[in-house]
């Protein structure tokens, strides 16, 4: 008998067999579908690698962590596979597997912007524990903008920061933080550079930069005394790290510079018709003269051949610009270094030689000398050669009528047959006196008979040492720094000769060469030591500082001019023996100065439960330049974290709010050493009982002091909307006192200074910013920031006005008003028939006819006169603003930027220069807007009234609105997937940029940007175009 129990157990065996033969089939299929990926994760920034970060295979529980050098391998089901990179405080990566067996990330740190830590005046300090207005601006927005110039770049970026631009190449930008707060119109920021005090920060490369901060109010800027009363903008170029591998990166970009916004001149058409309406028998007669001189139109015989845009013919169509640099950085244990160089060019849009070129050169290296000591060396090389562009050639081509053709060779070779030896002077070019206008008109006598070149090398230097006592928490470092600028300077200006329809040399020739030359010298010594503590008590942190700084600048230079030097450019010197003199013209001065400056200073910050925050600084800055040797100027400020109260927790929508409020008192020494003012005035004296003639001279002396501002700053700071957006905002008051204005003599003529003037800036700044994923590939940003500012004069002594610029062009300063408004006459319109001038007294009794200007009588007292005249605005906008938006997919990038000022206005002093000159040209608004009949216009006068003096009364003719907005900047990037093209590949990355491609605005001239609002030709601002390659090793 068959045991049944025996078959049954058999087939369990055999079924069990047989699944375990299924099951081990198809894990070597599996197995076979398996692959292995292995690479290294590192930190983004530091491209430090990443020791026990994740790498999981998303779905699965398959995974592993990288080793101590941020290795890693994995066996991954296959090519679908997902894989997670994650590492604490980082943001998390995926990455399909594909056909790829190396794959190495970097892994950038998810910190908060709250928790960044910026630098703030000799220290650090986390973003949500400040309680002042502060500014930071990221390296990668800086690098968007190509600019010679950092400051160029930060346009339109930071809120209250105004960055007035000029499109010569290696011009500086005017910059004010807050508007203006000196009687001497200047109100620059003072900048810090690795601790180092400097006035312009021409010598960096903007490549060069780490990080930038902003110091906007008082309480912010008081720490760094004398000088910061304007502001502090916060530099730390870039460096090493330590502990981290050896990096190379290369920056460049290659583009071309294109003149816009052009202004249009009146053509040869539009020029003959404003003559004919001006009824100049002698302005006809020039045109008939350009007939005969250079020929009809061949389309319009009743025109000139000649038809010259002047603007076009000394612009080029496009100028280069490019910049290249190469750093790198990298770190042991205990050495941090870096090196870096680079190369920036520009060519101007002029046809001369208008360029700027400047090297770089820089290093940094720190040093733990044991775990107690540091010490470091930082080193900025600067050699710069800039081309200054004949400022006057703009005015000529402004001026120039367009019927003169720009070259003119026929009497000038008739001159040249009859005199040989002056052959190499003769000049071809046209000039408007052969025609029988007053002056040669023509810019080319400038732009190719002249020449200057600045060679400008700059040092800076910076040493530290630092040492920590009980375990870190105190810490003192000493630093010091010295900044040398050489500065050589040559202008030359060559011989030529303009012959006139005789084949006369015309007076306007130049016979002999001429050559300016100079040399500065400046060495700048400042030496800061600080000691530190910090200590938490519990819920109490506290940090404690107390500093000395010493300050040495010194300057000199020597300048001198001389005729007749030889045209060879070695041979170009003042005291060359083959030098021919004319009339004696060698001269030479020299000049220099020296200030010394010492300073005290402390700060104490606290923090309770990281939510109420408090901070106090006192600083005492003595200065050898005034009388009143030492001033005292405190600084305080307080913040309340809102929401990490209790109460607070159910504000959803809120994640973080604080509020902040900061008041400072900070001194500055700009006024000169020099504080007397002599007065003569003419008297009659009764000697030996006869009438004598004389003068009687006094010295007066106003004892000059320190000028003094006093800031107060409230705002908050909002994330909102799981930290997508993001508000900050001010409202600033900023009180200059003391200010040193001319103070007129009660007792006889003449002025004195004194500290008696006073200056208030107030007004909001709002900064938003919104960031936002719509998938984990797409993602976008939106950012705005506005700036609304009201300056007015407070304080002028008891006098009722302070006049300034000219008397044909009068700005003035009066309690309650602007700073240097300008002041003239409003215009009502223009009259239109006889009928209306009858019908006005003020017309009659002044003899005017129709085509002039009607003046606005503000008193109706049927009289034009001072009394009539008006406040007609200023050129300090009322409104700046900003903004940006940014969208990105995957690999690549798309952002744009866009600026804008309201509220200010501007001079058109070229339009008034026809007070001077009025057998030029015009521009083509002005000459197809004039006045030519009932109803033609009410806004310009008529061709012949242009030239009456009652129309060149100062008026509201002339000031025109400065408003602009502009399309800053607009970049399409693409970062490149280095592992699908071969392994080892180093992270690059390519963009496209348009710069400051669009401006919009009214005004009647090349640019709204005008730094004192006055217009006498600027240089044009280009729009820049360019192709850039970003690459890391």
């Amino acid at each position: 008998m068959v045991n049944t129990s025996l078959i049954v157990f058999i087939k369990e065996i055999n079924k069990k067999l047989y699944l375990l033969l299924i099951f081990i089939g198809l894990t070597q299929i599996l197995h076979a579908q398996q692959k292995i990926v292995s690479g290294t994760v590192k930190d983004a920034i530091s491209n430090e690698s990443l020791p026990g970060a994740t790498i999981a295979v998303k779905g699965t529980t398959i995974g592993t962590v990288t080793d101590i050098n941020g290795f890693y391998s994995l066996s991954v089901p296959g090519p679908e596979s997902v894989l997670v990179f994650s590492f604490v405080g980082f943001n998390s990566t995926e990455v399909i597997v594909g056909n790829m067996s190396e794959i190495n990330i970097s892994l950038a740190a998810n910190v908060s912007e709250l928790e960044e830590v910026i630098v703030v005046g000799y220290g650090t300090q986390k973003v949500k524990d400040l309680t002042s207005s502060i500014s930071t601006v990221k390296n990668e927005e800086i690098l968007k903008t190509p600019a010679g110039q950092t400051m160029q770049a930060l346009q339109g970026r930071v809120a209250g920061v105004q960055i007035i631009n000029n499109g010569s190449p290696g011009s500086e930008p005017t910059v004010r933080i807050r508007g203006i707060g000196s009687y001497a119109n200047t109100s620059p920021p003072l900048y810090v550079v690795n601790g180092a005090l400097f006035d312009n920060i021409d010598f960096l490369n903007p490549s060069e930069i780490e990080s930038l901060s902003v110091l906007k109010d008082a309480s912010a800027s008081a720490i760094y005394g004398v000088r910061a009363a304007n502001g502090v903008v916060l530099i730390t170029t870039k460096g090493g790290r330590f502990n981290s591998k050896a990096n190379i990166t290369y920056d460049g970009y290659y583009g071309v510079q294109v003149p816009t916004n052009v202004l249009k001149m009146a053509n040869t058409a539009q020029f003959v018709e404003y003559v004919n309406q001006t009824g100049s028998a002698a302005d006809k007669s020039y045109i008939d003269k350009v007939f005969q001189l250079w020929g009809r139109s061949k389309e319009n015989p009743e025109l000139p051949a000649p038809n010259t845009d002047w603007y076009h013919e000394i612009m080029n169509p496009a100028a280069p610009i490019q910049n290249h640099s190469v750093a790198i950085a990298g770190g042991t244990e205990n050495t941090a270094y870096s090196f870096g160089m680079s190369y920036f060019s520009q060519d101007g849009l002029m046809k001369m030689k208008n360029s700027y070129d400047r090297m770089n050169i820089t290093t940094k290296i720190d040093q733990k000398v044991n775990n107690w000591f540091k010490a470091g060396v930082s080193f900025n090389l600067s050699n710069a050669v800039r081309y200054i562009e004949q400022s006057g050639a703009w005015f000529q081509a402004y001026h120039a009528v367009p019927v003169m053709p720009v070259r003119d060779e026929q009497f000038y070779n008739q001159f040249i047959v009859s005199d040989d030896s002056l052959a190499a002077w003769g000049s071809p070019y046209a000039t408007a006196q052969n025609a029988g206008y007053r002056n040669t008109q023509n810019p080319f006598f400038a732009l190719d008979y002249n020449e200057a070149r600045q060679d400008i090398k700059k040092i800076q230097s910076n040493i530290y040492s630092e040492i920590t006592f009980l375990n870190e928490k105190l810490k003192f470092k000493t630093n010091y720094n010295i900044y040398t600028m050489f500065l050589k300077s040559r202008s030359f200006g060559t011989p030529y000769i303009i012959v006139n329809t005789d084949a006369e040399r015309l007076s306007t020739s130049r016979l002999s060469s001429t050559l300016n030359s100079g040399r500065t010298l400046q060495v700048n010594q400042y030496w800061d030591n600080t000691l530190t503590y910090n200590q938490e008590f519990g819920n109490h942190n506290v940090t404690a500082m107390i500093g000395t700084s010493f300050r040495n600048e010194w300057y000199n230079g020597i300048s001198g001019s001389v005729q007749g030097v030889p045209l060879e450019e070695y041979l170009r010197y003042i005291n060359n023996n083959l030098t021919v003199l004319y009339n004696d013209t060698r001269q030479v001065s020299e000049s220099g100065s020296r200030l010394y400056g010492f300073s005290y200073f402390g700060r104490l910050s606290y923090d309770f439960k990281n939510r109420y925050l408090a901070y106090f600084t006192l600083r005492r800055d003595g200065s050898h330049k005034y009388q009143e040797k030492w001033g005292t100027f405190p600084a305080f400020g307080l913040g309340w974290i809102i929401s990490e109260e209790s109460f607070f927790e159910g504000v959803g929508f809120v994640d973080f709010l604080k509020i902040r409020g900061g008041w400072g008192k900070l001194g500055t020494d700009v006024g000169d050493r020099e504080d007397g003012a002599q007065s003569v005035n003419q008297v009659n004296l009764a000697i030996d009982d006869q009438q004598v003639e004389g003068t009687y001279s006094t010295s007066t002396f106003g004892y000059l002091g320190w000028e003094v501002v006093v800031g107060t700053n409230i705002g908050f700071t909002a994330d909102l909307l799981n930290n997508r957006l993001s508000i900050d905002a001010d409202y600033y008051i900023r009180n200059t006192e003391n200010a040193i204005i001319p103070v007129s003599l009660k007792l006889q003529a003449g002025s004195v200074r004194k500290n008696a003037g006073g200056i208030r800036n107030s007004g909001v700044e709002i900064t938003m910013d919104w960031n936002d994923k719509i998938t984990d590939d797409l993602s976008y940003m939106v950012g705005l920031n506005f700036a609304f500012n009201k300056n007015e004069v407070t304080d002028l002594f008891g006098q009722k006005y302070l006049n300034a610029g000219t008397a044909e062009f009068r700005q003035r300063s009066e309690v309650g008003q602007p700073l240097f408004s300008f002041y003239g006459y409003e215009i009502a319109g223009v009259y239109q028939t006889q009928a209306e001038v009858n019908a006005d007294p003020v017309a009659v009794s002044n003899g005017l006819v129709p085509g002039d200007f009607r003046f606005k009588d503000q008193n109706n007292d049927d009289v034009i006169d001072d009394l009539d005249k008006v406040y007609l605005g200023s050129y300090i906008p009322t409104l700046t603003y900003g903004g940006s938006l940014g969208l990105n997919y995957k690999n690549l990038s798309f952002t744009m930027a866009f600026m804008g000022q309201y509220g200010n206005k501007i001079l058109n002093r070229k339009r008034g220069e026809i007070i001077f000159t009025n057998d030029t040209n015009i521009d083509a608004d002005l000459a197809t807007g004039l006045w030519h009949g009932e109803g033609t216009s009410n806004k310009y006068p008529s061709a012949s009234g242009l030239r009456r003096g009652w129309n060149q009364n100062f008026s509201d003719y002339f000031v025109e609105d400065g408003a602009f907005f502009r399309i800053q900047n607009v970049q399409v990037s693409y970062t490149v997937n280095t592992d699908s093209f071969f392994k080892g590949m180093p992270e690059t990355r390519i963009y496209l940029t348009a710069d400051k491609p669009i401006t919009l605005f009214k005004y009647n001239g090349f640019s709204p940007e005008i730094p004192d609002g006055i217009d006498r030709q600027f240089y044009p601002i280009p729009a820049t175009y360019r192709i850039g390659l970003n690459v890391k090793f």
